[in-house]
């Protein structure tokens, strides 16, 4: 069983943590990757942007993907 809320507390400290604890881990790879080069991005501004998209849907998704886990196994 997976716990959605440590999933969403992972992803809120790193994108792709959260999925990393799912045992998902191509999503988790790009979901680093990405939020990597929005920190590259915020020398040009648009990274604050595209990082706090990111962000946001790596926590939702760790969530969901989650939860979706759990139904799955019980």
């Amino acid at each position: 069983m997976k716990n959605p809320g440590i999933a969403a507390v992972l992803s809120f400290f790193y994108p792709g943590l959260g999925q990393l604890y799912n045992g998902q881990f191509l999503k988790a790879g790009v979901f680093m990757v990405l939020q990597a080069i929005n920190i590259l991005l915020c020398f040009i501004i648009i990274g604050f942007v595209t990082g706090a998209i990111t962000w946001f849907a790596a926590i939702i998704d760790a969530y969901r993907s989650a939860e979706r886990i759990n139904k799955e196994e019980g």
